[in-house]
C-alpha cells in the first residue's frame, strides 16, 4: 500500500510538474506577439487557395535560386519552372538591380500566383547586387550604442527591397558570435553579448517590418559558436539544453515577443536536441517542430537554410532532402534544386502517411496570408527608370555615414593623441599596409594637412621592412592603415604575416603610431604589441566610407563613439571604446546632416554647368560647409576650354584678391591679438618708408576700410615697357641671373631692386579725400613689409608658421610652381600685353608678378578645401584645431561693418553685403548683413555667415583666356550659387513645418 502510495505520489508529482511546465510554457508563449500577417483575415488568400491544385499547393512551399548575372539559358530555365510548376518564390543571388528587376517583372508576369521574392541583404542589397548601397556589417553595428540608428537602417533597407520588388530579407543574423574562429558567422553577427544581439536584432527587424518587408531571424537555434562552415560541412554542437536555452535561443525569444515574421533554421548537428547522426537541425523534427513551433510557440514562416549547402546536401539527394525538411516542420524550402522530384517526393510522403495534405494546406495558407500582407494582391511591375539612383539616395548615404561614425571604435588613445593636435609642429606619415595604391583613408587624411604617403606589402621581406622603418624614423606621427585583410576566420591569421607583425611591433616601439585596422575586428588579436600603440581604431571593414570616417576621427572632424561588441583579447575586451569630441576640425558629411536635402543642392550643379556652357569659366570648385561640416564639395569642367584636363578637388586656383583676407589681413589680425598691431595707429608707425610721405599719417582703420584716400591701383608694369613693346633693359630679362633673380613668369625675370621702385612710386602717389570709399590694392602691396617690420620674419615664412601650418592649409601657397606639378595648377589668362604667355603656375596679377609672385593683395594660390579651413578659422573667431590662433576676438571685431552709417559697407579688410536682400549685390540676397568675405578678380569667392554657420567657397578662372570675359559677372553665378544654400534652408524649414 505504501509502495502504491509512493507510486501514486510520483505520478501526481509528475502530473503537477508537467502542468506547471505547460503553464509556464503557455505563459511564455502569451508574451509572444503573433506575426502581423497572421492577425488578419485574408479573403484574397482564401480565394487564391481555392484555385490551386494539390501539386500547386505543394509548389507554394518551394523557393528556387536565381542569378541576375547569368545568361539567357538560366533566365529561361527559371521561367520554365515558374510556368510549369508554379513555385512559391525565388531567392535572388549575385547580379545587378536593373537586370534583376527585369527578371522579376518577367517571372511575376508568367506566374499564376505572385512569387515571394527573397534575398540575403544583411548589410543591404550590396551583399548580392552591384550598384547598390552597402551598409556596415552587423559586427560593426554591434558597437553602436544608439539602436535607433539600426532601426532606421532596417527601414531604409526595406525601402530598397520594396523598390526592387523584394518581399523577404533574410536578416537580421541573431547568432551570438562567441567563437572568434567561427568561419561562417563572425563579422555577420552583432557580437557576443546576448542582450545586445537581441536589441540590435529587434531594431533591425522592426525597421523592416514597419516598412512592409518581412524580416527573417537566422540561424536557428544559433550558429555563433561553431568552427565549421555549414556551406561545406555539418557543424556539430555539443552544448547542453540549458546552455542553448539561456544563450543561443535568447535573441530568438526576444524577437518572437516583438512579432518576428519569419525565421531560418541552420544546418547544424545538435546531439542534445536530436542525437540522430549526421542529421542537420534543418531536417530535425525535434528541433523544428518540437522545440521551435511547439515548445517556443513560434507561428511565423519557417524557412530552411539553403538546401544545396553541404551541411545537408552531402547526405541526401535533391528532392529527398526537401521532403525531410518539410517533415521536420519547415514551411518554406529554400534553394530547392530539383523542383519536379521534390513535388514527387512530397506526394509520396503524403501517400505514405508521413505528412497529411491538411498539414501542407495549413502551411500554404500561412504563406498566402504572408503574401497578402506583403501586398501581392496588388502587384505592379518594377519601374526601372531611376532605379539605381533611388537605391543610392542621399538620405540612405547619410544614414550609412551615421552608422559608420557611430560604430568606429577607439581602443587606445595614449596621451590623448587623438584628435591630432599642433599640426604646425607635426611631420606626419600615412602608411598603407597591404596595398601599393593610394587608399581612401590616405586621401581622407590629406584633406587635413601635409601627409606623406608610404606603402608596405603584406608580404614584405625583412630588408624592405628595415628600410621602411628607417624612412619613417624622423616623422613625429605615423598613421597606419591596415588593409586587404581576410574577412573570415581561418588558418591564415586573417592575412597578418609574421614579417608585418614584426614591423608593426617595432614601429610602435620606435615612435608615436596610430593604427587603423580596416577588417575583421578579431584580427586585432593577431598583431603582437598592438595595445602599445598610441592609438588603435577598429573600423571593422574596408569600405570607402569606413576609411573616410576613420580619417576624420584622427583629425577630429568626427568623434569616436563605438564600443567593442566582442572579446578580442585580454587587451581588447567587450565594451571597450573611448570617446572623443567632434568639431575639433572641419568634418565632411552631407546636407542631410542638417535636415537639408541634397536634391536642393543639385541647382548648384545646374548653375555651374550653365556658366561653363556660356563660357563664363572653363571650370570651377565649389565648397559649402555648415556648422563645421563640409556638406557639398565638387569640381566642375576643365582647366581650359580645350577640355584636355578635368578640374580635380585638389587642383590649385589663383585666388587673386582673396589673398588680401588670406594673408595680409590674417597676419594683421594675428598680430592685433598679440598686441603688436593696432588699427588705430598709422602706416608710418609700422612702415619706416612711409615716414615723411603723404602716407605717414594714414590710420590703418581707414586703410583697411578703403577710405584712407589711396589710389585704386597703379599699372606698374607699363613703366617697364618701351614704345616698341620691348622691356627696358633694367627691368626684365628672359634668363635668371644674380641681377635678375626674381621670376615673374616663365622666361621672365625682374631686376632684384625693382621692388624698391614700386614702393617709391606708391609713396609718391597722391592721396585723395579721407573718408571717401575707394577700393585700393596699394596698402596691401605694402602689407608684407609692414608684417616683416613688426615680426622681423619674412612674410611667407610668417604666414606658414603662424597661420597656414597650424590649420593644415598646406595648399595655400605663393608660387605653387615651385612645389606642385603644373598639371595641378589651373591656368588663368593668356597675357597678350605684358608677359605674352599663358599664365599657369605664376600669378595673374601684374603687380604681384613684379614682386616675384608674393604680395599682400594678390599672389596666393589654393584649393577650395584649404581656403575653407581659413574661413572656418574666421568663423570660429580665431580658433581652429584646438588652438587659439588669432586671440582676443579680433576676427569678430574686424568682420564688423565700421562705417555703415556713412555708406561704406566694408569691414576692416573684409567685404560685407553692399546691398542686403538684393540679388544683384555682391553676395546672396538672403545672406545676413553680418556675413563677410571677399571676391577675387580671377573669378574666386569666399564668404562666411556666422549667423547660420556657413562657409562658402567658389573658385574659378573666369579670366581664361582673357580678362575681358565678364560673363561670370553677368550671370551672377557666384552669388546665385550661394543663394541656393539659403533656398535649401528655407525648403527644409517649410518641410519641417508641414510635418
Amino acid at each position: 500500500m505504501r509502495i502504491l502510495n509512493k507510486s501514486l505520489q510520483a505520478v501526481l508529482l509528475t502530473v503537477l510538474l508537467t502542468a506547471l511546465s505547460v503553464s509556464s510554457l503557455l505563459a511564455q508563449q502569451e508574451e509572444y506577439k503573433r506575426p502581423i500577417f497572421l492577425t488578419q483575415e485574408s479573403d484574397w488568400a482564401d480565394s487564391v487557395f481555392n484555385t490551386m491544385t494539390e501539386e500547386e499547393r505543394i509548389a507554394q512551399l518551394i523557393m528556387i535560386p536565381v542569378y541576375s548575372n547569368k545568361d539567357q539559358v538560366h533566365i529561361d530555365s527559371i521561367s520554365n519552372l515558374v510556368k510549369e510548376y508554379k513555385v512559391g518564390g525565388l531567392i535572388f543571388f549575385q547580379g545587378g538591380p536593373v537586370r534583376q528587376a527585369h527578371m522579376t517583372n518577367r517571372f511575376q508576369e508568367e506566374s499564376k500566383i505572385p512569387l515571394m521574392i527573397t534575398i540575403d541583404a544583411e548589410w543591404g542589397l550590396a551583399m548580392r547586387l552591384d550598384s547598390t548601397m552597402r551598409f556596415p556589417y552587423q559586427m560593426s553595428l554591434g558597437g553602436i550604442e544608439d539602436d535607433e540608428l539600426i532601426y532606421e537602417m532596417g527601414r531604409e533597407i526595406a525601402r530598397h527591397c520594396k523598390r526592387m520588388g523584394i518581399h523577404v530579407n533574410f536578416a537580421p543574423v541573431v547568432d551570438i558570435n562567441n567563437n572568434a574562429n567561427n568561419p561562417v558567422i563572425g563579422f555577420r553577427s552583432f557580437g557576443e553579448d546576448k542582450e545586445n544581439v537581441a536589441r540590435k536584432g529587434i531594431a533591425y527587424m522592426k525597421g523592416m517590418q514597419d516598412e512592409g518587408i518581412l524580416a527573417n531571424a537566422k540561424h536557428f537555434p544559433g550558429h555563433g559558436d561553431t568552427n565549421v562552415d555549414s556551406h561545406y560541412g555539418l557543424p556539430v554542437i555539443h552544448f547542453s539544453k540549458h546552455r542553448l536555452t539561456d544563450l543561443e535561443l535568447y535573441p530568438f525569444r526576444e524577437l518572437f515577443k516583438e512579432g518576428l515574421g519569419s525565421i531560418m533554421v541552420a544546418h547544424m548537428s545538435i546531439p542534445t536536441l536530436d542525437p540522430t547522426e549526421n542529421l542537420a537541425s534543418t531536417l530535425s523534427k525535434p528541433i523544428v517542430t518540437d522545440l521551435l513551433k511547439e515548445e517556443m510557440g513560434y507561428e511565423g514562416l519557417v524557412f530552411t537554410d539553403a538546401l544545396n549547402m553541404q551541411g545537408v546536401a552531402k547526405y541526401y539527394e535533391p528532392g529527398v532532402v526537401d521532403v525531410k525538411a518539410l517533415l521536420a516542420g519547415n514551411d518554406m524550402l529554400l534553394n530547392t534544386m530539383d523542383v519536379r522530384n521534390t513535388i514527387k517526393e512530397v506526394k509520396k510522403a503524403i501517400e505514405n502517411g508521413e505528412i497529411s495534405m491538411e498539414e501542407i494546406d495549413r502551411r500554404v495558407m500561412k504563406v498566402l496570408k504572408a503574401k497578402h500582407w506583403l501586398g501581392m494582391d496588388q502587384m505592379k511591375p518594377i519601374e526601372t527608370e531611376n532605379l539605381v539612383k533611388d537605391l543610392n539616395n542621399p538620405e540612405a548615404e547619410f544614414l550609412n555615414r551615421k552608422l559608420t561614425e557611430a560604430s568606429l571604435t577607439l581602443l587606445r588613445n595614449k596621451d590623448d593623441i587623438l584628435p591630432l593636435k599642433n599640426l604646425g609642429q607635426q611631420k606626419i606619415a600615412a602608411l598603407a599596409i597591404g596595398t601599393e595604391n593610394t587608399t581612401p583613408f590616405q586621401k581622407g587624411l590629406e584633406r587635413y594637412g601635409k601627409v606623406d604617403k608610404f606603402f608596405l606589402s603584406a608580404n614584405a621581406g625583412l630588408e624592405e621592412i628595415a628600410e621602411m622603418k628607417k624612412r619613417l624614423s624622423d616623422y613625429t606621427t605615423v598613421l597606419v592603415g591596415v588593409h586587404k585583410l581576410q574577412l573570415k576566420a581561418g588558418g591564415s591569421n586573417f592575412g597578418v604575416t609574421s614579417n608585418v607583425n614584426l614591423f608593426l611591433k617595432g614601429l610602435i616601439e620606435q615612435q608615436p603610431t596610430v593604427v587603423s585596422v580596416f577588417g575583421n575586428v578579431y584580427s586585432l588579436e593577431k598583431f603582437e604589441g598592438l595595445h602599445e600603440a598610441h592609438a588603435v581604431i577598429a573600423a571593422y571593414q574596408e569600405t570607402d566610407m569606413a576609411q573616410d570616417v576613420a580619417s576624420q576621427l584622427i583629425f577630429g572632424g568626427v568623434g569616436a563613439k563605438g564600443k567593442l561588441p566582442v572579446n578580442v583579447s585580454s587587451h581588447f575586451k567587450i565594451g571597450d571604446g573611448l570617446k572623443t569630441e567632434s568639431g575639433f576640425r572641419m568634418g565632411y558629411s552631407s546636407p542631410e546632416e542638417f535636415g537639408l536635402a541634397s536634391r536642393d543642392f543639385e541647382k548648384i550643379d545646374d548653375l555651374v554647368h550653365e556658366a561653363i556652357e556660356q563660357k563664363a569659366t572653363p571650370g570651377a570648385q565649389v565648397l559649402v560647409a555648415k556648422e563645421g561640416k563640409v556638406i557639398y564639395h565638387k569640381a566642375f569642367g576643365n582647366h581650359t576650354y580645350d577640355e584636355e584636363q578635368e578640374v580635380q578637388l585638389d587642383d590649385l586656383y589663383d585666388l587673386a584678391s582673396l589673398t588680401k583676407i588670406s594673408t595680409a589681413l590674417a597676419a594683421f589680425m594675428k598680430l592685433r591679438g598679440e598686441g603688436k598691431f593696432d588699427e588705430n595707429q598709422t602706416l608710418g608707425t609700422y612702415l619706416p618708408m612711409a615716414e615723411g610721405t603723404n602716407k605717414e599719417n594714414l590710420v590703418y582703420a581707414d586703410i583697411l576700410t578703403h577710405q584712407a584716400g589711396l589710389q585704386a591701383w597703379i599699372p606698374f608694369w607699363k613703366q617697364t615697357v618701351r614704345k616698341s613693346g620691348k622691356f627696358k633693359w633694367f627691368t626684365f630679362k628672359s634668363d635668371s641671373s644674380r641681377r635678375f633673380p626674381v621670376k615673374s613668369a616663365d622666361n621672365l625675370y625682374i631686376h632684384r631692386n625693382y621692388a624698391k621702385k614700386i614702393y617709391k612710386e606708391i609713396m609718391n602717389s597722391p592721396v585723395s579725400e579721407k573718408g571717401k570709399y575707394v577700393y585700393s590694392d596699394l596698402s596691401f602691396i605694402l602689407a608684407p613689409k609692414v608684417v616683416e617690420n613688426i615680426t622681423g620674419q619674412e612674410f611667407t615664412a610668417y604666414l606658414e608658421e603662424n597661420i597656414f601650418a597650424p590649420i593644415g592649409a598646406e595648399h595655400l601657397i605663393f608660387n605653387p610652381y615651385k612645389t606642385y606639378p603644373l598639371d595641378r595648377i589651373v591656368a588663368t589668362e593668356y597675357d597678350s600685353l605684358f608677359r605674352k604667355q599663358l599664365l599657369k603656375g605664376t600669378i595673374h596679377d601684374e603687380g604681384a608678378a613684379m614682386f616675384g609672385g608674393v604680395s599682400g593683395h594678390a599672389g596666393l594660390f589654393g584649393t577650395s578645401n584649404d581656403l575653407a579651413k581659413l574661413l572656418h578659422l574666421y568663423l570660429n573667431d580665431g580658433h581652429y584645431g584646438g588652438e587659439e590662433i588669432i586671440k582676443n576676438n579680433v576676427v569678430s571685431q574686424y568682420s564688423k561693418c565700421v562705417n555703415c552709417e556713412e555708406g561704406n559697407y566694408r569691414a576692416m579688410g573684409f567685404d560685407r553685403p553692399n546691398r542686403p536682400g538684393d540679388p544683384k549685390g555682391n553676395t546672396a540676397a538672403s545672406a545676413p548683413e553680418t556675413s563677410f568675405g571677399h571676391t577675387g578678380f580671377t573669378g574666386t569667392y569666399g564668404w562666411v555667415d556666422p549667423e547660420n554657420q556657413i562657409v562658402y567657397v567658389f573658385l574659378s578662372n573666369r579670366v581664361h583666356p582673357t580678362r575681358e570675359n565678364t560673363q561670370l559677372y553677368k550671370l551672377n553665378t557666384r552669388t546665385n550659387v550661394y543663394q541656393v544654400i539659403y533656398e535649401a534652408m528655407e525648403n527644409a524649414a517649410k518641410q519641417k513645418a508641414s510635418n
